[in-house]
């Protein structure tokens, strides 16, 4: 059986396996008389990289993006998605009867809307509360019995139908220790301490697991890429319980905990501690980081005060001592990458380059990180995307699918890696054969919005959204633009997305993503041509203060990526002065940052791709 063949029966039997759930999920509607069930791409800790046990938007529609929601009726089934999966979506759903429904940003509710539009009063849609964010748990109430339309949130559909449901990881949880760990576990609590305090609390609870991961100085393996574990925890004016399965925390770990104060008690008992609070207690938490259904549980007698949680805070704005652990991972990434280039760059100019495949990408570049010291994982599942698989934003290549690197084209790779002493994230784009004219243009024109980006300044405080478009004007003046935000905050040794800033048109400018000194960010404009190409090229930076006048203080970025740009793409022409000198300048830094670290080929392929253009 030829490989076409063999894809195309592994496609069909596909189609008939989603077709088969989705008329189980049916069946279990009708049970229950349910007439919309929603499914979101969530887990109780609103996570973004979900454990198996939550994936079932992923199990019923089979699209593998990392932002969906999924709804289905008796007659209609669809997943609303936005920019960055609308190729990847259109490949997955083709052949099934799910719709692919177009939404302008993670954020968008117009799933809401559609629900409201199409189901008539008197009818019944249902969620579970469990993995259903507070924040949107109210919008879809609120838009959902204005219709008369009833709302249940106490059923989980998939318990009906998902005989084979994963069960809840087990990994053990392990400490972040020093010298990558600066704060210790007590200094956290305690400043956590004082922020609710100042909201008069005297309890608060915590859902998502980078703040708890950030709180304890713990990390874990329960979420793919992401160090984190699942848990939940509920910190008092003089102790903390942390909510954990059992035995994943070793005994000596155990120990140290309970020398601060942090006790632990069984991971389903998060619900029945908020249920026992006393009546008159006052509880802080964030109604955009705990789910409707803890809220829920709450005891009809406690005060609770909503604002954003204090840990989300303090670990986005990195400190001095932490910065310093990111430039040092930074060089030690930056030489993993140069011996990656070094390497495959002889076997794409080989005539027998047929060999490598976007899945071969992934393998060696990972390798390549795990020979550097103090490596953990990857940050998250590599892209390596060639010619038109590279305008999948979020591609990922499958050993069955993926393309062979042959031709001419060009070769989109966003990759990172999880060290103690931080996260990477980073994107580059190197030429196969000779680049055409029109990719050269494209390259450009996002080299121009990285730059541009890159060299502002602007008033502390700004939010974030508003820096936005800095980065397209270069990319918006030749008539172009790209689907995604241009940038996202990234952990420490955490979650590779990170809030509360991002830099994106689709986040509202509120007050909570105002840029704040110690801030990582990453800077990622790209150009999108579907079948033909995907560029984008990615930075991640430090905020740091630039000046401070008589209009206040100024922030700016530092670049901490360390890899060069490569120029073989470039049509000089387009570049201004200036702009020639930012890269120029870069390279030289990244020479002078990675010769300590770097030998033999990778040496001298440093040398080549950072010389003065």
């Amino acid at each position: 059986m030829s490989a076409a063949t063999e894809q195309d029966r592994t496609s069909l039997d596909s189609q008939t396996l989603r077709a088969d759930r989705l008329a189980q999920l049916r069946a279990a509607m009708a049970r229950h008389g349910i007439d919309a069930v929603i499914v979101p791409s969530s887990d109780p800790h609103l996570s973004e990289y979900l454990p198996g046990h939550w994936k079932g938007r992923e199990w019923l529609s089979g699209f593998t993006g990392s932002v969906g929601t999924f709804i289905a009726t008796a007659k209609f089934a669809g997943v609303w998605t936005d920019g960055r999966y609308f190729t990847q979506a259109d490949t997955e759903l083709a052949g099934t009867e799910i719709a692919l429904m177009k939404i302008p940003g993670a954020a968008s509710q117009l799933h809401v809307d559609w629900l409201a539009a199409n189901l008539a009063a008197g009818q019944t849609a249902a969620v579970d509360a469990r993995v259903l964010g507070l924040a949107g748990a109210r919008l879809l109430a609120d838009a959902l019995q204005a219709r008369g339309i009833v709302l249940r949130t106490d059923l989980d559909l998939l318990d009906d139908v998902w005989t084979e449901r994963p069960a809840l990881p087990a990994d053990a949880v392990f400490e972040h220790l020093p010298p990558f760990a600066t704060v210790t576990r007590a200094d956290k609590l305690q400043s956590t301490r004082a922020a609710m305090e100042a909201h008069g609390a005297g309890f608060h609870f915590v859902s998502t697991l980078d703040d708890i991961a950030y709180l304890f100085n713990l990390r874990g393996a329960d979420v793919s890429f992401n160090p984190v574990f699942l848990a939940h925890a509920l910190i008092g004016r003089g102790d903390a319980t942390l909510f954990v399965g059992d035995g994943k925390v070793p005994a000596e770990v155990r120990a140290r905990l309970e020398a601060d104060d942090v006790h632990l008690a069984p991971y389903e008992n998060a619900v029945h501690a908020l249920e026992a609070l006393p009546e008159g207690a006052t509880l802080l938490l964030d109604p955009r980081r705990v789910t409707a259904g803890m809220r829920a549980s709450v005891a009809s007698g406690v005060n609770v005060v909503e604002a954003i949680n204090p840990t989300t805070f303090a670990k986005s704005r990195k400190l001095d001592s932490e910065a310093v652990n990111v430039r040092a991972t930074m060089e030690q990434d930056g030489a993993a990458l140069c011996e990656f280039f070094a390497a495959l760059e002889p076997l794409l100019a080989d005539a027998n380059r047929s060999a490598i495949n976007e899945v071969d990408i992934d393998t060696r570049i990972t390798a390549a990180r795990a020979r550097r010291p103090n490596f953990v994982s990857a940050s998250f599942s590599t892209i390596a995307g060639f010619n038109s698989n590279g305008a999948i934003m979020h591609y990922r290549a499958e050993a069955a699918t993926c393309a062979t690197i042959e031709g001419d084209g060009l070769l989109l790779i966003d990759s990172g890696g999880q060290y103690l002493g931080g996260t990477t994230d980073i994107t580059r784009v190197i030429p196969v054969g000779t680049p055409s004219a029109d990719q050269r243009r494209d390259y450009t024109l996002v080299l121009k919005g990285l730059i541009a980006l890159s060299s502002a300044h602007f008033p502390r405080g700004t939010r974030a959204p508003l820096l936005d478009a800095i980065a397209r004007a270069p990319i918006w003046a030749a008539g172009i633009d790209y689907g995604h935000g241009t940038g996202h905050g990234v952990g420490y040794f955490l979650n590779v997305h990170e809030g509360p800033q991002t830099i994106s048109p689709a986040v509202p400018p509120d007050q909570h993503t105002a840029m704040e000194p110690g801030m990582i960010t990453s800077i990622e404009p790209g150009i999108y041509r579907p079948g033909r190409w995907g560029i984008r090229i990615e930075n991640l930076v430090l905020n740091v203060a630039a000046n401070k006048t008589e209009f206040g203080e100024y922030l700016a970025f530092e670049t901490l990526t360390l890899c060069p740009i490569d120029t073989r793409c470039l049509d000089r022409s387009l570049l201004r002065p200036d702009e020639i000198v930012w890269l120029n300048d870069y390279h030289a830094t990244v020479r002078a940052r990675l010769t300590p670290h770097v030998e033999g080929a990778a040496f001298e392929w440093l040398m080549l791709r950072t010389e003065a253009i």
